[in-house]
């Protein structure tokens, strides 16, 4: 299979701090049309590697390849268009409305002749729907929860319309509820519409239950890839967390379930 087959893939990757290595030669490739969750121990490197794949962070070696080519040669717009990623802290002026912020989406979709269209209107009034976040459109983030500002963030990459969404930890500052509705949601963007995801997340059990397919890291590695079935097991969670545990199947989804001994 050719490079052109995944909507993202990496060679080489290697990024060097002066704590040390965080990536350490990572190739991997995404597959196309399924959600893809990251794992991994805490400062194992899985931010970093989102980070690196969606061209915000640079590394030391090795490339990645978006559609096919080089993601660094790739005019900013074009990624744009292709990719959109929700990082783990997002920062914007606390005054600004939530309407506007689901409105900055459709940058990439505009030009100096077309600053705002009737498809933008409509891709913002969608994404705030989808996203729950209709009711408060008009009030300033100041005034949201931590739960509603992840939402509104959530609603402005979905007004990117982007046909791959990269979601680093996308389920904090919601509690449970929010979280199992926020990755339904994103199960159905992937299931209806095509989306490729790349989700980075740290509920194991989460992960077994939304991914089609599982990246486990390990001190800046990839230790293991593929189904929950093939990677979230016994052994692999010694390997990688260290935890002791038992995992059944899920007695409602019958994916894999870590129970901590």
């Amino acid at each position: 299979m050719t490079t052109a087959t995944f909507p993202l893939s990496a060679a080489g990757l290697t990024l060097t701090r002066p704590v040390g290595t965080v990536l350490d030669d990572i190739g991997l490739a995404v597959p196309r049309g399924k959600i893809s969750v990251v794992i991994g121990p805490n400062a194992c490197g899985k931010s970093t590697l989102l980070r690196c794949l969606a061209r915000l962070l640079r590394p030391d070696e090795g490339e990645v390849l978006l559609e096919g080519d080089p993601i660094d040669r790739q005019k900013s717009k074009q990624v744009a268009r292709q990719l959109a990623i929700l990082p783990q802290n997002s920062t914007v002026p606390e005054y600004l409305r939530v309407f506007d912020l689901v409105a900055r989406g459709r940058t990439p979709w505009q030009s100096p002749l077309s600053q705002w269209s009737r498809e933008d209107a409509m891709a913002v009034d969608q994404a705030l729907a989808l996203a729950g976040v209709a009711a408060y459109s008009l009030r300033p983030l100041s005034e949201l929860s931590g739960g509603q500002r992840q939402r509104a963030f959530i609603a402005m990459i979905l007004a990117q319309d982007a046909p791959l969404l990269l979601l680093d930890e996308p389920t904090t500052f919601l509690d449970l509820p929010h979280q199992i509705e926020l990755l339904d949601l994103v199960r159905k963007l992937n299931r209806e519409s095509g989306k490729t995801v790349v989700m980075v997340l740290h509920d194991i059990n989460l992960a077994a239950r939304f991914a089609d397919h599982v990246f486990a890291l390990k001190d800046g590695k990839i230790h293991r890839e593929g189904a929950p079935c093939d990677v979230i097991t016994e052994a692999t969670m010694r390997q990688i967390f260290g935890l002791d545990c038992m995992v059944i199947p899920d007695p409602l989804h019958g994916c894999p379930h870590v129970i901590p001994r």
